[in-house]
């Protein structure tokens, strides 16, 4: 049995894991990143990890095929490098020289969004197929696109943005400079904005019910609301799902998966999100039909999902 170890790189936390060639998680920890202290602090905390996941199974560091690690941010592989994270304020590391110096263990690199799509493929939701498409749902729209069961990389080495992709011209401004981002549109973030917005402009709709204050409001807001009948959040979240339809549709377009996977905490609505979402990707897929949109299924593994693939990417 050939053994890997996966780090996932968090803002918050660092976690990782020792996992077999076939997905199984076999042990698990994890410490606060402490974003804000000196690199080579947080580096020595990463190699901490992987030594204690190593020890938990009486493994040599020879004994490990390689470490993976998941970034938030744009990373090259091929070069060993992270380009930059905003989180850790990184910019141009050689993260896997770094790693290796202190590990002994060949280190690879990949975003954090691409490794939870390559664990929902190899383990989770997805297993069974060979390409997919992952969506996040959270602050922003995260994204990976796994073709032939390996992260699809691009020509420059750094992966994939689908939540960065133009969905409207001109629109909201997004945290990236741009306007019109997908993410603008479709993340938890635009749909807190978007029922704020509602509640404002409709002061005797359910949601006051719901949410007395706005500072409150979250992501859920809307769906509870919904489910009590509340027209004003029907409307908000049909015009939602249209905003998430449109630009998944895209992305379909583009790639024609096997499946597309739902990640994120919008994604734990389940179908009361999804069977829209399926019935409007209908008109945003070309020539449905005759050519069947793929199906659109749930994340299943949380947060392991990015721990097994960033520790999978090798293979």
């Amino acid at each position: 049995m050939k053994h890997y170890i996966g780090i996932d790189l968090g803002g918050t936390n660092i976690a990782a894991g020792l996992v077999t060639e076939t997905g199984e998680m076999h042990y698990q920890c994890s410490t606060p990143t402490g974003a804000n202290r000196a690199t080579d602090e947080i580096l020595a905390d990463m190699a901490a990890v992987a030594s204690l996941c190593r020890r938990s199974a009486g493994l040599a560091p020879e004994d490990i095929c390689s470490i993976g690690i998941g970034v938030p941010g744009a990373v090259n592989d091929a070069l060993g490098k992270v380009y930059f994270t905003a989180n850790l304020d990184w910019e141009d590391l050689p993260l896997s020289r770094l790693m290796r110096e202190r590990t002994g263990i060949e280190t690879h690199l990949a975003n954090d969004a691409d490794c939870a799509a390559l664990g929902e493929v190899i383990a989770g939701g997805a297993a069974g197929y060979d390409s997919a498409v992952m969506v996040t749902i959270g602050t922003g729209i995260g994204g990976g696109f796994i073709a032939d069961r390996k992260i699809f990389r691009g020509w420059s080495g750094v992966g994939t943005e689908p939540g960065h992709m133009p969905l409207i011209y001109g629109g909201e401004l997004c945290g990236c400079g741009c306007r019109g981002c997908f993410e603008t549109y479709a993340s938890a973030t635009a749909l807190i904005r978007q029922t704020r917005n509602a509640m404002r402009a409709h002061p005797d709709s359910l949601l006051w019910e719901v949410c007395p204050e706005l500072g409150l409001v979250n992501a859920k807001t809307p769906f509870d609301a919904a489910l009590r009948g509340d027209e004003v959040s029907i409307r908000l979240l049909d015009q939602y799902e249209e905003y998430l339809a449109a630009g998944i549709g895209g992305i379909i377009n583009l790639s024609r998966p096997h499946c597309v996977i739902i990640g994120g905490g919008v994604s734990n609505q389940g179908e009361t999100l999804l069977a829209p979402l399926r019935e409007k990707l209908k008109k945003y897929c070309y020539a449905s039909k005759y050519i069947t949109p793929p199906p659109v299924i749930k994340a299943q593994l949380g947060n392991d999902a990015g721990i097994i693939g960033a520790a999978l990417q090798a293979l």
